[in-house]
């Protein structure tokens, strides 16, 4: 099922009784979700990508804007008409029942000619239980179960009833580290298999782009970028894309075009055919410094940490925006470090220069 935002706006009245007016929560918001693809929704805290989701299944009324379905226009069809499954970030399961219980929950509500016989429903049970793997738990109550097992029967019940669209919100925030990663690629494997269109809300940029057909960046309201992940990562619209995507982060750096050139204080670091301009901002992936003798940035060296596959270079510069920042290189290129400097080459495709009060991308 494919799904349409059509200058979708949500405002709510201002606390501030003073000032008055409006917050806009979601800000005039347009795109086409393709059928049958997995849809990272990501920004900050307060970017609005949970209360698109409520949009989206019915639990609020935008002020502004159309969603369609398909072709059907959906915006005043109830949550319960919408044919949706949400999984919220606390599982929302129900203590008193058992798994199987839970699962079939939303299935009792049937009525009229949709109206299921227990033995149908138990059967469904199953074969959802089954789908995300917890077949054998389907007779213990939720306080039994680990918080990963209990994001699945969650996920399950939202399964069981056939949604033509699936939402996920936060579903791996109250995991540890080492269940995210195995349930993450967990829901990978039920939307390739269901082929449910599903949107993925999360703030961890590491989630979002590791499983996502496409991702959605948003901040304050407003979508900043849509794109597949590499995409996204490789050129991103502007200076918060640029800052919110990478582990770890870009590193910023003050510079100016001059003669064709992108300087870094006094290092020229990229030929460029963009005409002078007197203050720019300078974002530099980690991976994208080769450290050379005689490159063409030059760095006073703080420490190296060695992470195994890679090694890690913190420097300092006085252009950068920060105390220090990090270079990624791979071992094999690491070259000797005596003394307190150290000099890089920068690889173009990984430099990128902004407007420092805009935001805009120039290069």
């Amino acid at each position: 099922m494919k799904v349409v935002f059509e200058n979708l706006t949500k405002a709510y009245p201002s606390r501030d009784k003073k000032k008055g007016g409006e917050v806009i929560a979601v800000n005039n918001f347009s795109f086409e979700i393709p059928d049958g693809k997995l849809i990272g929704l990501l920004g900050p805290s307060g970017c609005g990508k949970s209360t698109t989701l409520h949009l989206l299944s019915g639990l609020q009324k935008p002020t502004n804007g159309r969603i369609y379905f398909g072709e059907d226009d959906v915006t005043d069809v109830p949550a319960e008409n919408r044919g949706v499954g949400l999984v919220f970030q606390n599982y929302a399961l129900y203590p008193h029942l058992t798994v199987m219980e839970n699962i079939i929950f939303p299935l009792q509500n049937r009525k009229g000619k949709d109206k299921l016989k227990k033995e149908e429903m138990h059967e469904m049970a199953r074969e959802t239980a089954k789908l995300v793997q917890i077949e054998e738990l389907l007779y213990r109550k939720p306080n039994e179960l680990s918080g990963g097992q209990q994001q699945r029967v969650a996920i399950a019940r939202a399964l069981v009833k056939k949604p033509s669209i699936l939402l996920l919100d936060e579903p791996l925030s109250n995991l540890d580290a080492r269940l995210r990663l195995q349930t993450r690629e967990e829901i990978k494997r039920i939307q390739e298999q269901t082929k449910v269109t599903t949107i993925f809300v999360t703030h961890d940029q590491e989630e979002a782009m590791s499983i996502s057909d496409l991702i959605i960046v948003m901040k304050d309201g407003v979508v900043h970028q849509i794109g597949a992940p590499q995409e996204v990562y490789d050129n991103p619209n502007n200076l918060f894309v640029a800052t919110f995507l990478g582990t770890p982060p870009i590193n910023l750096f003050k510079g100016k075009i001059e003669n064709n050139k992108v300087y870094i204080g006094d290092n020229a670091i990229l030929n460029t055919n963009v005409e002078d301009v007197s203050e720019v901002t300078v974002a530099i992936r980690p991976e994208g410094f080769l450290p050379v003798e005689n490159g063409s940035f030059s760095c006073n060296l703080q420490r190296v940490e060695v992470m195994g596959r890679d090694i890690s270079v913190i420097a300092e510069h006085e252009c950068c925006e920060k105390p220090s920042f990090r270079a990624i290189v791979r071992s094999e290129n690491l070259i000797s470090l005596n003394g307190n400097t150290v000099s890089f080459d920068v690889l173009p495709h990984k430099v990128f220069v902004f407007n420092p009060n805009t935001g805009d991308r120039i290069i």
